[in-house]
Formats: C-alpha cells, structure tokens, sequence
C-alpha cells in the first residue's frame, strides 16, 4: 500500500511514462498514416492507357506533328487581340462597343 502510493505520488510515473508512451506510440501511428498517404499516391499516378499512349515519348513526336498540322491552319493574319471587361465594367455594354469598333473598322 505505501509502495503504491509513493509511485502514484512519482512525477515521472505520473506525467513522464504517459508523455513516452505518446511520443513512441505517435511515432508508430504517423508511420501506418503516411504509408496509407504514400500508397494512395500511388494507385493516382498510374495512367489511364490512352493518356499513357499520350506521354509515352515515341508518340510523343506524333502528337507534335498534329499540332504543328493543326497551327499552320489556323489564320494569324486576321487575328486581333481584343481586351475583355474589367471587373468594374459592364460586360454587355463593353461587348456592344467592341462589336460596334469591329463593325467600324471592316
């Protein structure tokens, strides 16, 4: 009984024992946490066979070749850059002016 009650009254039983057994026991449990983590990552970086198809670097200069295709059709000669609203403007009315100057301009 006095034995009993000296180790109850013991600070490091008290407060030190339950403070290691968190620290060494967090240890274990953020270990399993991060390994689910890093296994979910990756089950996501395995690609969809089509999209692999896309990165794979042999087809890669296909792919580039449609592209270059694809650029040298479109028309750069008649293309303008025309500035959207701002965010204090009034969309509707912006698009009227910018249709009214196109309108005045061809």
């Amino acid at each position: 009984m006095l034995t009993f009650r000296a180790l109850q009254r013991n600070k490091t039983l008290k407060y030190g024992l339950p403070m290691l057994l968190l620290v060494v026991g967090g240890s274990f449990g953020l270990r399993e946490f991060t390994q689910i983590r890093y296994d979910a990552q990756k089950t996501r970086k395995k690609l969809d066979p089509t999209l692999e198809a896309k990165v794979n670097p042999q087809k890669q200069s296909v792919i580039l070749e449609d592209e270059y295709q694809k650029m040298k059709d479109v028309n750069l000669e008649e293309w303008r850059n025309i500035r959207g609203p701002r965010p204090w403007e009034d969309s509707k009315e912006y698009q009227q002016q910018q249709r009214s100057r196109q309108g005045k301009a061809a």
